[in-house]
């Protein structure tokens, strides 16, 4: 079993070229860290040979890690510790907090933290908390969120993996037109080159701002419904910390959504998977020029005259002069009001309802205790930003309309309950409506756009009930009690291909690691902590501690108390483990496989 490894040029070139590829057998990677040069070898291509030594030799430096993940109710005890983290009291008091206080980069503890937290449901009260310590710090409103603190990191973690769909849907066609077809956009007097026009480049770069900045302020209907809660969040905290100021509610969302999510995914967009490759020399300086601009303009405030005039380069001061200061101010204001707000709102710059999906279905009659053929009409359901309804034919009146402010949830229905395929319920106060759609596809095109245009209501509900209430019971659960809360937790917050796969066992085994990795640490906190509890002041030497927060002695001294004990105990776990895996598991089964190549 081997990691195969391929080196391309992208250089200055049209195309990434292929130079070569190396074969490392896992065996070697055991070790945890692993240096050698190997000579490239050619692509695998049949019987065709080719003289390995004209490809050159690469060095490898590769970091080889392996999770031993024991079964879930083993790590009950520290899941449960760090679960607790959003309500401890202070915040730095907590485990999770300690655990990218004593890790050496942060961005190892943020990764498997903001996983866990959003598989239960806990990252948004966290990242408020981590925020708001962060605010106590910032003392100037217009650097709020502009460092690499633990609660920007947490967010821009979070936006990496439920914003995806949201980067896809809003940005990949015009990345690809821009990649696909690119128009010279050199606006630097010094990086032109022979026969470039500045004016018309400065027209092409003109263009592709306009319609990529049009993009984004346009689609806040498709922002994720975690994301509108951080920010909402965000926002609120902001203003309470500099409350004289009225723009810092805006700057603490766009210093995220702008700065840190769509500038970012411009400039790198192979990263965030809108393209397959980085791209040739000549788009990337594009998408950079784009890019800054982007960041400019999303900056609340930015096209004031002392903004324009702190710019470095002095071409793109000229560029900015371009703009209409009012029209994209009022926009990004527009765009930064709906995906931070609890209410639902119109897409960005549209006063009227806009068609989102129409179609004909089957609807069940709501409040039919009996299953039956006859209990589903076909009708023509309409959804536009506002509402959605139904009528008995399409362009007739409307025989039921529900706003789109009043659903609380969107969620499949199981199959059993009237033993009928690809049904959902839209579940709005009353009765939940029940709705049958002609096939899997359509009843997915039908779910994700009545999420996406709910994301933001207030009420909406976090347990449903995947089944029917039926001869008085709910065949789910069997509640008898009609409007009793739901069994199962809703999962159509956001749209399918943005759930994420998260396995928390495996997210905790990384954290425990974490902190066995840096157990040293933790006992010296521990120390600190001991040192201020007893002496109310420092009686060690201020570098044992000084790069900690401990804004509660007390209380962090009992997170780590627990924290250490736990971890003693897996220790011991994953010991006893180890030994009967080595002694009882038969050599090349599932619990203790043949590592290596098998000749």
């Amino acid at each position: 079993m081997s990691e195969r490894v391929d080196l391309w040029n992208n250089g200055n070139l049209v195309q990434d070229v292929f130079l070569g590829e190396i074969k490392v057998p896992v065996k070697v990677l055991r070790n945890d860290s692993f240096q050698a040069w190997y000579l490239l070898q050619p692509r695998e291509n049949g019987n065709k040979s080719s003289k390995t030594d004209d490809l050159g030799s690469l060095r490898l430096n590769i970091c080889y890690t392996e999770d031993c993940v024991l079964p879930s109710e083993y790590y009950a005890s520290l899941r449960n510790l760090l679960l607790k983290s959003p309500d401890v009291q202070p915040i730095s008091a907590s485990a999770v907090y300690i655990l990218s206080e004593v890790c050496r980069d942060k961005y190892d503890a943020v990764l498997p933290l903001v996983r866990l937290l959003l598989h239960h449901h806990k990252l948004v009260p966290f990242i408020a908390a981590v925020a708001e310590l962060d605010l106590k710090d910032t003392q100037e409103a217009n650097t709020i969120f502009r460092g690499n603190s633990l609660a920007t990191r947490c967010v821009d973690e979070m936006m990496k993996i439920v914003g995806k769909h949201y980067l896809k849907v809003t940005l990949k066609s015009v990345i690809d037109e821009i990649c696909e077809s690119p128009k010279p956009c050199e606006i630097d007097p010094i990086k032109l080159r022979e026969g470039d026009n500045v004016e018309v480049n400065m027209e092409n770069l003109r263009y592709y701002v306009d319609k990529v900045f049009r993009e984004i302020v346009q689609s806040s209907i498709s922002c994720p419904t975690l994301m509108c809660d951080v920010f909402y969040s965000l926002r609120h905290l902001a203003a309470k910390r500099f409350p004289n100021d009225p723009h810092v509610q805006y700057s603490a969302v766009s210093s995220f959504v702008f700065l840190r999510f769509f500038a970012v995914a411009v400039v790198s967009p192979h990263t965030f998977h809108l393209r397959p490759h980085h791209p040739d020399a000549q788009t990337s300086r594009t998408l950079t020029l784009i890019s800054k601009a982007i960041q400019t303009l999303g900056s609340w405030g930015s096209l004031t005259k002392s903004k324009l005039s702190s710019f470095k380069e002095t071409f793109m001061c000229e560029f900015f002069k371009t703009f209409q200061e009012e029209k994209f101010t009022e926009s990004v204001k527009k765009f930064l009001d709906d995906v931070s707000s609890t209410e639902s709102k119109e897409p960005s710059g549209l006063s009227e309802p806009v068609h989102l999906k129409e179609g004909e279905m089957y609807k069940r009659a709501q409040g039919r205790t009996r299953i039956g053929k006859k209990n589903f009409k076909k009708r023509w359901f309409c959804l536009t930003s506002r509402e959605l309804t139904y009528h008995k034919q399409q362009d007739k009146e409307p025989l039921f309309t529900i706003p789109i402010k009043n659903i609380l949830a969107v969620e499949k229905l199981d199959e059993s309950s009237f033993n009928k395929k690809n049904m959902f319920q839209v579940l709005h106060g009353e009765k939940p409506l029940y709705i049958q759609a002609n096939n899997c596809v359509e009843a997915s095109e039908w779910i994700e756009a009545l999420c996406r245009v709910t994301r933001c209501n207030q009420k909406r509900l976090s347990f449903y009930h995947p089944s029917a209430f039926l001869n008085g019971n709910w065949l789910c659960c069997k509640a008898t009690i009609e409007n009793t809360v739901g069994c199962a937790r809703c999962t159509a917050d956001v749209p399918a291909d943005t759930q994420i796969e998260i396995d928390g066992d495996r997210e905790t085994e990384r954290i425990y690691s974490l902190f066995t990795i840096n157990m040293s640490k933790l006992q010296k906190l521990e120390e600190a902590c001991g040192s201020i509890a007893v002496y109310q002041g420092p009686r060690k030497e201020p570098d044992d501690y000084s790069n900690f927060t401990i804004e509660d002695s007390v209380a962090t001294f009992h997170t780590l108390k627990q924290i250490i004990d736990i971890l003693e105990k897996l220790n011991e776990s994953h010991e006893k483990y180890q030994k009967k895996r080595s002694s009882s598991a038969k050599y090349g089964s599932e619990e203790n496989p043949i590592v290596g190549k098998v000749s």
